[in-house]
């Protein structure tokens, strides 16, 4: 089915991304809010992404006026009674989404695709809030909408095999680079990025590194921002709302650090507030941040048990780990899992991907430092199976010739 219109519900900030994202790629969109004050805004908001365009000189003013006359805002949902895929990017809570797909089962036509941008949420449980939930699936974009080309596809128990191509179809039509994910908390990126950056508050909270340490030791690596940082810039509360969810599913390896929640206690959520792992209003004394050095004694463990090591290889394979056992998981092959951490994260171009990365090193050597990780910091850094199979396999990487990857 070719997708001739376009709805977004959510009129924020990934509802206007998502909606320029689609106008900008020739199609017309119906951008939807609870009134016709937030659609305004959020109309104003693709303007102002046109605009930065037409600013750098990307575009014409005239060509931002032709994309904005593709561009319609709706007070409510009945505006979307003509349109062919509607996309919600309303704010990431479950019974709100629920409510919001069971509405539009009633006002969309029966052909019509209804797509989530939750990054976590279940889809087939989106699903059954319809009477199509063959027709439902996530399309999870990445922030910003406009600039970040990969989009998690996520099918549903109950998603057609037709929904998911016509899904995989236009996300390719727009410009975007799907990558068809199998449903699971987290789906893919947020899964393994999760397991990065929690490591990395842990190797804070413990005292095995300083904030500016962590963040410019991973920047070296060719990270484009630490994950202290990226944590700031995402949101301290939208991060721990994700870890708790990753908890709940996958237990004790996933649990979150301590200090995140201590931070989120003390209104620290990042850049929104302020104040984060880092201060954004020039309040430091002398350089220092009492408030953090303070969160940081509170959770700190007993100084008597010795402070833990630094090395950049905790939150590397923290991540890698977490990446082999969503492949096991059948969650994405080895390659889409190398493409969605290099397309959505920034994982570094040169070293292909956290799987592609073990490659190079060499899957014995991944798996010692992971079990001397299990015994020295816990058992989250417990192998994956799989990785353990492989090296009795002589599976062990580019040297052997098979690994993730044959060579």
């Amino acid at each position: 089915m070719y997708i001739y219109k376009v709805g977004v519900v959510g009129a924020g900030m990934m509802g206007a991304q998502i909606a320029e994202v689609v106008s900008y790629a020739g199609l017309p969109v119906v951008l939807a809010d609870i009134n016709e004050a937030l659609a305004k805004r959020g109309l104003e908001s693709v303007r102002a992404i046109y605009q930065a365009r037409v600013d750098k000189g990307k575009m014409t003013a005239e060509q931002l006026e032709e994309k904005m006359l593709l561009v319609t805002a709706s007070a409510g949902l009945d505006g979307l009674n003509e349109v062919d895929l509607v996309i919600e990017a309303v704010s990431e809570d479950a019974k709100l989404k629920a409510q919001v797909f069971h509405e539009l089962d009633q006002v969309c036509p029966r052909g019509t695709i209804l797509a989530s941008n939750t990054s976590a949420l279940s889809i087939s449980a989106l699903g059954a809030a319809t009477t199509r939930p063959d027709k439902v699936l996530g399309l999870h974009f990445f922030n910003p909408a406009y600039v970040m080309r990969l989009v998690e596809v996520v099918p549903g128990l109950a998603t057609a095999a037709q929904t998911l191509d016509d899904a995989v179809g236009f996300t390719e039509s727009i410009g975007k680079l799907p990558i068809v994910v199998k449903e699971c908390a987290g789906f893919l990126v947020n899964r393994v990025l999760m397991a990065y950056v929690n490591e990395a508050v842990r190797a804070l909270q413990e005292g095995a590194a300083t904030r500016q340490a962590i963040d410019q030791e991973m920047v070296s690596f060719g990270m484009p921002v630490g994950p202290l940082a990226l944590l700031d810039a995402v949101g301290l509360d939208i991060s721990y709302e994700v870890a708790r969810l990753l908890y709940r599913s996958y237990g004790p390896r996933m649990t979150p650090a301590p200090l995140l929640e201590a931070m989120l206690k003390a209104g620290r959520l990042g850049v929104k507030s302020g104040h984060g792992f880092y201060d954004y209003v020039g309040g430091e004394e002398g350089g220092r941040d009492q408030e953090m050095e303070h969160l940081l004694q509170a959770v700190r463990p007993n100084r008597d048990q010795g402070v833990t090591r630094w090395s950049r290889s905790r939150l590397l394979w923290a991540m890698t780990n977490e990446a082999v056992t969503a492949l096991q998981e059948g969650v994405a092959s080895a390659g889409d899992i190398d493409l969605a951490m290099v397309a959505g994260v920034g994982y570094p171009k040169d070293k292909e991907g956290p799987l592609h990365f073990a490659d190079q090193l060499g899957i014995d050597q991944v798996l010692h430092e992971l079990e001397d990780f299990a015994h020295t910091l816990g058992p989250r850094f417990w192998p994956a199976p799989m990785l353990r199979r492989m090296v009795d396999a002589g599976f062990t990487g580019r040297m052997a010739g098979r690994g993730f990857f044959t060579y």
